[in-house]
């Protein structure tokens, strides 16, 4: 199943973002589950939050992605929503 894995980071974080962004990107790549990804920017261009979208077995290995990625680890987000998403164009 899809599942969109919508973040929203915490006021001034950006730098636990730049911090910890390689080890996202690695944990991406180890894990093989994120069919794609990339940062929603604010009105300054400046990265704020994540779309992930997963391709797992279940919610719960959504959720268990969700909880060992590193940036959820390093407590960057303000937010974090997992919503199935059914794929129709692209």
């Amino acid at each position: 199943m899809r599942v969109a894995l919508i973040t929203k980071d915490k006021d001034g974080a950006l730098q636990a973002r730049l911090d910890n962004r390689d080890a996202h990107l690695a944990y991406i790549a180890e894990t093989g589950v994120v069919e794609m990804a990339g940062p929603f920017l604010n009105d300054e261009g400046t990265m704020c939050g994540s779309l992930i979208v997963l391709e797992v077995a279940d919610m719960a290995a959504a959720q268990n992605w969700a909880d060992n990625d590193p940036y959820n680890k390093a407590g960057l987000f303000q937010s974090v929503t997992l919503q199935a998403w059914k794929k129709v164009i692209g």
